[in-house]
């Protein structure tokens, strides 16, 4: 399967390669390359549970709210 190299240096990586390895947008990968020169994809752990819940808060507090309930007023 071959891709082309664009202006900026992005390669386009192929819907069926992006299905297997279950890569979406934002999802973030690390390349290498191995003994034999080949390029390796692979998809980037997504971090420690604080990292995986950064920004999925759905609450929208006030911040008087919030603090109010955090004081225990």
């Amino acid at each position: 399967m071959q891709t082309t190299l664009g202006s900026e240096g992005q390669v386009l990586i192929p819907q069926s390669i992006r299905d297997a390895l279950g890569l979406g947008p934002g999802t973030r990968v690390t390349l290498s390359v191995n003994s034999q020169g080949e390029v390796v994809v692979k998809k980037t752990p997504l971090g420690d549970r604080f990292e995986r819940a950064r920004g999925k808060a759905d609450v929208a507090w006030r911040t008087d709210e919030l603090m109010t309930l955090l004081r225990d007023e």
